[in-house]
């Protein structure tokens, strides 16, 4: 396994995770005082898509930018949704089924403003995040739209 970039600046959490993701590891290394809840999202690969065996997904990133835009992500949370911190870690590479492919945790005072705060983490993400994957099935492979 190759090592994890991290990048922590007061209470954000960033980890890029090339070839294997440890969320409870990510989760252990938030700071913690003065929450109250913890809201977690794992993503993990389906085994099927339609009626396709899902073989593997395969994530391509802009690297230099991957990082950047996770930590803005994680700031704009921590700002709007008066959250304490946030550490997050997407997958690069090929991802097999049931893999985790994503991980977000939220550590709030309240458990309300967690879960809103995750949420919203995950749906950014998806429309930000410089992250473009290809699903590889038994039916062939398949660049998916977007970012993401």
């Amino acid at each position: 396994m190759r090592s994890l970039r991290v990048c922590m600046a007061g209470h954000i959490l960033i980890e890029e995770a090339p070839q294997m993701l440890d969320e409870v590891a990510l989760k252990s290394k938030l700071p913690l005082d003065g929450c109250g809840a913890v809201v977690s999202f794992l993503g993990i690969t389906r085994g099927t898509e339609g009626d396709a065996k899902v073989l593997r997904l395969e994530f391509d990133a802009w690297q230099e930018q991957l990082t950047p835009v996770l930590h803005n992500l994680a700031e704009q949370a921590i700002s709007a949704f008066k959250v304490r911190c946030v550490a997050m870690a997407h997958r690069t590479g090929s991802v097999g089924p049931e893999e985790p492919i994503v991980a977000i945790h939220v550590g709030s005072p309240h458990r309300k403003e967690a879960f809103e705060a995750c949420e919203w983490l995950i749906d950014e993400l998806k429309k930000q995040a410089p992250l473009w994957k290809k699903e590889v099935t038994d039916k062939g492979a398949t660049w998916k739209a977007g970012l993401g």
